[in-house]
């Protein structure tokens, strides 16, 4: 019956006689409970996992019914932990759970799609040309090139087929390659952990062609120059699990319960447990209610608070007294033993390099790299000597590159002495940077000096110097006082540089907290031998000198003995960069199978320089510089300093050189040289230019850029409007004007080019900020719809992503898409280019021996410096061969340089052979490729990287642990013997998540009983790190690590930019009252970067879009309102957004979650009178030269490893309400007419 009718006869039912007459009997038809039953029920449920940079990697179960993916719930099948452990799971976060609304919504993007313009340029070409020829008319034509560009982001997309495009992209690649050089076709993919083979897809394509492969964990700013500084290392941390073994808890910037959603039981179980937390955020985070104490300084100033915890370690449990237990551990461990000269200066002395070997007449025995092995004093005989363990053992030799405290010429026992205290002193002169800056700051003096013991000794040349031991140094530079006379505090009550008293007048944190949180650290550390724990992210690493922070950090665990201790340590969260098996995947994704080396290039000075940032760089260099150094010695520009780098090969070049690679490869071969010699030659002549002193000339423009797995333009473009501007010439919001400063080693054009890219290629499953800017997009696989790995560091275990259903619509999985544009490029190839030979310039790369190659910082070839040696003072020079009608062929097989050369990383080779035998039999093999081993599928791609990988193969593993033994002279093997058997596959992932092998590749052991924590290998089994001493380093010596005076941490105050201004705010006023604030762009709770912003379970839990924190004090100022619409900009941009009014942000500061997307709810700006911009329009990036140091030991570029990084914290904007909202939804044709009298009127202005 009707549910009217049952209503009507609701009380003449039947009265059941049960219930004592309560109950009632009922007859209504109950079959719609069927349809709820069957709304739980599935076909199937399958295992995945989300590609997105969240560091989660979590397993979960994709449910499918009538052929569709209807929801995911969380896997609770995670192998057990010990029992004193706490399990993983559950792991999981709403975001995840909210993913399969992506798989259908409208936002998927369902088939390929090429600009209008584009398309209709393109089909007419192809009348009567070839493909490339087709293409290269297009180019030639400035206004056809111009008549796509100048629509970019402003929609006319049309739907084309597969084949269609990729001729089209394929003949680009080509006419590219053969008119300006294969490293002029670009490619950026970021993160590979969260999804592998989707990225080993398009590098392996851009590698086999000769194109250019982006970094990304420095772009992103997640990468802390401050690891490789200390550690020798990209980034490794202690697995989540590792903090219930801690006993102190430090969580410093770090929001866990929100951004670390399925790791944050570990936290909240180390607190049942007992562990002491404290939480220092400028705001009051979502975890700051789990802390015992909340810590507030003032944002940017965190380094201030480190050093002076650090003043109180030094002086409470080093000078007051000395721990036992701190003493032996930095004796061995750290480079506070180690000897430094101290320099000559107008100013008294100052802190130098290190003592070598080479500086003494007999090189203290050594005579395989004297230059790189520092020495201390043995207190036992009060002799110099080299102790083994640092770089100079790694290379040239074999069996004593290890941590054993002997001499590294007699193999004697030593105890090195760690002061010398007792004998003479002097007084050293030290940089203070806390008197300049945007904030932050006190009126101490630029040059601060302390008494400091000190002995003198002479050198080969004669020369008698003073040296000191770091700790010494160390001890001024914090201005601990220890009875020399001293300008040392004598008290934690002194205001001066490095107390407790001293930072209070700079964060605001009462000093008596900093004491007692340095104290608790520290005597935690010293009960528990080193169970203290910071964990910290990007709120401390997104700062100009996050370095500073950083390394401030470290010292304290380094002072405490906690690193490489179970439960201690340094606890870096930022990005998923832990690809487990590194080493089985490089070269499938580098095709290092087929040829070596490939391509590679630092993100941050790519776009820095590509999008003319650099022009509008308002920081002079000399600003940066130690009050110290020689001003003279530091003239130009940030990107002056970053093309010395790349010249003198401590930087990598994209584009390499002016002359197209290809070109320069014939005329080398012609002149009947060697290569190397050749282009040496060619560019001391000055006849062979590098492409990066002339960014702006056409010929080195990037012309080809693929973007996949990245939402470039929104999530990670530092200066989004600048990218927009100058290398898409798209209509833009940059209100900036270039700067006075003019480069003295890059030629200065006066016209900016605007325009730079041919072809932008985005590849992804929703649309997003860049496909809106792109000119071909095309619809990849979602999560559920491919078969990927995904391994994370906060986890031992590695997963899998399945296809839980086919791809939809017209969707293809990443190593397809990139497959069959390699099957596209071989058939164009043939009649334009063949086996043609490729130069390949190549920085002195980290974990070679030519890290090694400038001891003592080098000289500049092209400045008065000795003649460059390519690979040692200038970078290494390559001949490629590059078989391009076989492209294809290449990508579908595993090549045979892993037979033929072996395969490793970090500095270890192993051989292959039997690997490769192995997948010959798992991957049958391809007839079209010399049957090699096939890599037709993203299937096989995965075999082949288990297989290679010691970490999923346990026979690779003990090949490696061999490979090391021999160099550090200790057998090793111990630590794989009983798993060396175990070979994990793909099924055994699909079946239940695995954990991994012990490997030499990281610092940590994978075991039952013991928590993986980075560093554990270097404290017991003696194993260095890779540093200069090969300990961990506090103290920096590098020649440009000293000019800039950051040769100890110190703090410096957050730069000025100068990107905001009263008359900025003056000139585009409207009405309501304007405020100044520093702009913060925190991770935020309702999405993974950009993923999930517009996904409507999420903006249905969140606000629905963009959205700015102020603090209530700043609202009122401005007369602000919870739910406003304000408009936030600066000189490089605006953005619109709406406010939340909150009493947890502090007065100051605007806090924009990072990130939203232009897609989702923004309206136009009235500054620009455009649509609003996102969070990276108000941004710009600013170089730091002391990332940019190459050639030295730690301080080498690697790919992700070192080099110049993407900051944004110190940004500035003018915030102020909005007067009038325009969503700007009129049509195209009245929006260019519209935005063409906008722009007739922005000339006139300025003309005027």
């Amino acid at each position: 019956m009707s549910q009217f009718v049952d209503r009507l006869l609701f009380f003449k039912k039947y009265k059941g006689s049960f219930s004592e007459g309560h109950g009632v009997t009922t007859d209504e038809n109950r079959a719609w409970e069927d349809n709820y039953r069957s709304r739980w029920q599935s076909e199937k449920i399958v295992r995945s996992t989300h590609g997105v940079n969240c560091t989660g990697s979590c397993s979960w179960k994709i449910y499918v019914k009538n052929g569709l993916v209807t929801w995911e719930t969380q896997q609770t099948d995670y192998p057990r932990t010990r029992p004193d452990l706490p399990n993983h799971e559950p792991r999981g976060c709403p975001r995840g759970a909210s993913y399969s609304w992506y798989l259908y919504s409208s936002n998927r993007i369902k088939y390929p799609m090429v600009r209008g313009r584009l398309l209709a340029l393109w089909r007419e070409a192809r009348k009567t040309l070839s493909p490339v020829q087709a293409w290269e008319s297009i180019q030639g034509d400035a206004a056809k090139r111009r008549s796509y560009q100048e629509v970019r982001g402003l929609g006319g997309f049309v739907r084309v087929d597969w084949d269609e495009i990729n001729e089209l992209i394929a003949a680009a690649n080509i006419h590219t390659i053969k008119a300006w050089g294969p490293d002029r076709v670009v490619g950026f993919s970021p993160i590979p952990a969260m999804s592998m083979i989707s990225y080993a897809a398009g590098t392996r394509y851009l590698s086999l062609i000769g194109g250019t492969c982006l970094s990304f964990y420095d772009w992103y700013c997640d990468l802390p120059p401050s690891s490789p500084q200390t550690f020798g290392e990209q980034t490794d941390v202690p697995e989540s699990a590792d903090w219930y073994n801690s006993g102190y808890l430090l969580l410093w910037g770090s929001n866990v319960s929100m951004t670390r959603t399925p790791d944050a039981h570990f936290y909240t179980e180390a607190r049942y447990r007992g562990a002491k937390s404290v939480v220092i955020a400028p705001d009051f985070i979502e975890v700051a209610r789990f802390a015992d104490l909340w810590l507030h300084p003032k944002q940017g100033t965190d380094a201030a608070l480190a050093l002076a915890m650090c003043h109180v370690i030094l002086k409470e449990f080093f000078v007051d007294r000395q721990v036992p237990y701190f003493q032996e551990y930095v004796r061995q461990y750290s480079d506070l033993p180690f000897l430094i000269v101290l320099e000559r200066h107008p100013e008294g002395l100052v802190a130098g390099r290190m003592l070598r070997a080479a500086d003494f007449a007999d090189n203290l025995g050594q005579d395989n790299n004297p230059d790189w092995k520092p020495v201390v004093i043995d207190e036992t005989t009060d002799a110099i000597v080299a102790p083994q363990g640092s770089a100079g053992f790694r290379w040239g030799q074999k069996g004593k590159w290890n941590l054993e405290p002997k001499d590294g010429a007699s193999g004697a026992e030593i105890s090195p002495r760690l002061t010398l205290l007792g004998e003479a002193t002097a007084t050293v002169a030290f940089p203070y940077f806390g008197s300049e800056g945007k904030f932050g700051l006190t009126d101490h003096a630029p040059i601060q000096k302390r008494r400091i013991p000190v002995r003198r000794v002479t050198l080969k040349d004669g020369r008698e110097v003073e040296i000191t031991t770091v700790f010494d140094l160390m001890l001024g530079s914090y201005g601990v006082s220890r009875g020399l006379g001293e300008d040392g505090a004598s008290s934690f009550d002194e205001n001066i540089p490095g107390t407790p008293a001293w930072q209070e007048s700079i964060t605001g944190v009462p000093r008596d907290r900093c004491i007692a949180v340095a104290r608790g650290f520290a005597a935690n550390a010293e009960a528990t031998q080193g169970r203290s724990m910071v964990i910290l992210g990007a709120g401390l690493n997104h700062w100009y000198n996050m370095d500073m922070t950083y390394r401030g950090i470290m010292s304290m665990l380094i002072l405490c003995g906690c690193v490489g201790k179970s439960g201690g340590g340094w606890a870096h969260y930022v990005g998923q960069e832990k690809l487990r098996p590194q080493a089985g995947w490089l070269p499938v994704a580098f095709a290092t199978d087929w040829s070596r080396p490939p391509r590679q290039m630092n993100g941050t000075s790519f776009f820095y320089a590509h999008t003319d940032q650099w022009r509008y760089e308002r920081m002079e260099l000399r600003e940066q510089i130690s009050p110290l150094a020689d001003p003279t010695a530091w003239s130009g520009t940030m990107l002056d300093c970053n093309v010395r780098a790349e010249r003198m090969g401590w930087l990598p070049s994209a584009p390499q050189l002016k002359t197209n690679p290809l070109h320069v490869a014939r005329a080398a071969r012609a002149s009947g040289q060697d290569p190397a010699a050749y282009v040496a030659d060619a560019l001391h002549a000055g006849s062979l230019q590098m492409a990066c002193e002339d960014p702006d000339a056409p010929e080195n423009w990037p012309r080809n850029l693929f973007v996949w797995r990245s939402n470039l333009l929104g999530a990670s473009g530092k200066g989004h409007e600048y990218f927009l501007k100058h290398l898409l010439g798209a209509r833009n919001n940059v209100l900036n004007e270039e700067s006075d400063q003019r480069p003295e080693e890059v030629v200065y054009r006066e016209q900016a080019p605007e325009g730079k890219l041919d072809l932008l290629v985005t590849i992804d499953f929703r649309m997003n900020t860049t496909t809106l800017f792109s000119d071909v997009v095309l619809p990849t696989a979602t999560w559920y719809e491919k078969a990927d790995l995904n391994t994370s560091d906060m986890h031992p275990f590695i997963h899998p992503l399945q296809a839980a259903v086919d791809p939809v619509w017209g969707a293809r999985t990443d190593w397809a898409i990139f497959r069959e544009l390699a099957n596209t490029f071989q058939r164009l190839a043939p009649g334009e280019l063949g086996v043609e030979e490729d130069v390949v310039l190549t920085p002195t790369l980290k974990d070679t021996p030519s890290e090694l190659s400038q001891p003592y910082g080098g000289q500049d070839w092209k400045q008065g410096g000795p003649a460059g040696i390519p690979g040692r003072t200038m970078p290494a020079i390559t001949l490629v061969t590059r078989d391009y009608p076989a492209t294809y062929d290449r990508f579908v097989s595993a090549g045979p340089l892993l037979e033929e050369r072996g395969n490793g990383t970090k500095g270890m080779v192993w051989d292959t052979k039997a690997e490769v035998a192995h997948l010959r039999d798992v991957n049958l093999p391809d007839p079209g490729a010399n049957n090699r081993p096939r890599m037709r599928s993203d299937l096989d791609a995965i075999e082949t990287v288990l297989a290679l990988a010691p970490e999923t193969n346990g026979q690779v593993a003990y090949k490696a642990w061999q490979a090391l033994s021999e160099v550090t002279g200790r057998d090793h093997t111990h630590l794989i013997e009983r798993r060396a058997g175990e070979k994990i596959e793909f099924r055994d992932i699909a079946a239940q998540p695995r954990p991994i092998l012990t490997s030499p590749v990281w610092s940590g052991i994978e075991s039952h009983e013991i928590s993986y924590n980075a560093g554990w290998t270097n404290v017991h089994e003696l194993i260095p790190w890779r540093t200069l001493t090969g300990r961990q380093q506090l103290y920096q010596d590098h020649p440009w690590m000293r000019d800039f005076g950051e040769g100890f941490a110190t703090y410096r105050p957050p730069i000025d930019t100068r990107s905001a201004s009263l008359e900025l705010a003056q000139a585009h006023d409207n009405g309501n009252p304007p405020l100044a604030l520093n702009l913060l762009t925190p991770h935020q709770k309702w999405g993974i970067h950009s993923t999930y912003t517009e996904n409507l379970i999420m903006l249905t839990l969140a606000r629905g879009g963009p959205i700015v924190w102020i603090s209530e004090r700043d609202a009122a100022k401005a007369d602000i309102e919870d739910n406003d619409w304000i408009e936030a900009f600066n000189r490089n941009g605006a953005l619109v957004a709406r406010a939340v009014v909150s009493q947890r942000i502090p007065e100051g500061a605007a806090f924009m979650y990072h990130a939203a997307e232009r897609t989702a709810n923004v309206p136009g700006s009235e500054v620009t009178q455009n649509r609003g911009g996102i969070h990276n329009s108000v941004t710009r990036v600013v170089l730091k030269p002391t990332h940019m140091i190459g050639g030295y030991a730690q301080l080498s570029w690697g790919f992700n490893y070192y080099g110049t990084v993407g900051s944004n914290r110190d940004e500035f904007i003018v915030l102020r309400k909005m007067r009038n909202v325009d969503w700007r939804d009129r049509p195209l044709s009245e929006k260019i007419a519209v935005m063409k009298t906008e722009e007739e009127s922005r000339v006139e202005g300025q003309r005027t």
